[in-house]
């Protein structure tokens, strides 16, 4: 049954880093080409990864593979600020900004373009939102226009029939997107103080997290597991299966 169409691609280069919209991506068994594939480590916390909790202006540093993608290595990750210098990711001078604007020592951590874990993706491989449910909150929200970014999802869908929160019912089935790739949802995506980070320009308003828990029960999109891997393309179909 066609539920919809891709409307947006979304992979985070860098974990916690604004993402990069993309026209096509590979989805791998742990999701989207690249997806958190590079994170930097906040070192005074042992194994733990500095995100927008602890560094909200992480949201207004943009990443994006650039050359070509291949299975042996990831392209060169380039990275602009939000003064607009540009950087590749490792580069000494972008660490110690951070680390001054944080006031965290840095380090920094890369995976392979064949295998990324659960810890820097998630509790699962990809995240999906809709336009209604999108919609939909911003009318309980009341506030201001709910940018979908806030959510940080990897597949943004538009659905042919506008219902909202549509896609919790689907929990537990398989939706195709294009000719080769499944997927399965498999839970509610709990949310955290994350969603009250603007993307723009990293101010925090902490009524549209509290909309979300009253509203929601603190749920917002869905998770999903890859079941057969392949090529996705924005205005895809994507179709629910039986």
């Amino acid at each position: 049954m066609l539920i919809g169409h891709m409307k947006e691609i979304v992979r985070h280069p860098v974990k916690s880093f604004s993402g990069e919209s993309v026209q096509k991506s590979k989805i791998m068994d742990y999701g989207l080409y690249g997806d958190r594939s590079h994170a930097y480590l906040d070192e005074s916390k042992k194994e733990s990864f500095l995100t927008i909790t602890y560094f909200p202006e992480m949201v207004r540093y943009k990443a994006r593979f650039v050359g070509e993608e291949s299975m042996e290595a990831y392209p060169k990750v380039e990275v602009m600020t939000p003064e607009g210098k540009v950087f590749d990711w490792e580069d000494a001078e972008l660490i110690k900004e951070m680390e001054n604007k944080s006031n965290r020592a840095i380090s920094t951590i890369e995976y392979t373009p064949s295998h990324v874990p659960i810890g820097p993706i998630a509790v699962e491989h990809i995240q999906l939102v809709t336009d209604a449910s999108i919609d939909n909150l911003e009318e309980m929200w009341g506030k201001d226009e709910v940018d979908f970014r806030r959510f940080r999802p990897n597949l943004f869908i538009s659905l042919k029939d506008k219902v909202s929160f549509i896609e919790e019912e689907w929990i537990g089935r398989r939706i195709k997107i294009g000719s080769e790739v499944e997927i399965q949802l498999v839970g509610h995506c709990k949310r955290c103080m994350i969603i009250t980070v603007n993307p723009d320009n990293a101010e925090r308003d902490s009524s549209l997290h509290k909309t979300v828990i009253k509203e929601r029960k603190n749920n917002f999109g869905v998770y999903a597991s890859v079941i057969k891997t392949g090529d996705i393309h924005v205005d895809d179909e994507v179709h629910l299966l039986d």
